[in-house]
């Protein structure tokens, strides 16, 4: 089991805001639609169709995009960690599934 070596990062609701004001932004200068997004205290759950763009180059978009954002607003240290989970949706049913799952987050 690998060591954590960075503290562990909780937003508040004002960062969650400022992280998901961020990526609605940025998902209108990629034209790109976002179904659902949940921003949590330690992750974000989005759900959103594809671009022309390989999905770690949009992902990065995002997740630089946050971080700015919350840099702005005084936030410093370590935001994300590196990688990410992604999960395609082939048909209307397996994308009301996620959309459903994500949208459970907001709750």
């Amino acid at each position: 089991m690998a060591m954590q070596k960075t503290k562990t990062v909780k937003l508040n609701q004002k960062e969650q805001k400022i992280v998901q004001d961020a990526v609605l932004s940025e998902a209108e200068s990629l034209s790109q639609k976002i179904y659902a997004m949940a921003v949590c205290s330690n992750h974000v759950h989005i759900v959103l169709n594809s671009i022309a763009k390989p999905i770690g180059k949009v992902l990065s978009h995002y997740k630089n995009a946050a971080r700015l954002a919350l840099e702005a607003n005084g936030f410093v240290g370590r935001l994300w960690t590196k990688g990410y989970d992604k999960r395609y949706c082939f048909n209307k049913d397996e994308l009301k599934s996620k959309i459903d799952y994500v949208l459970k987050h907001n709750q």
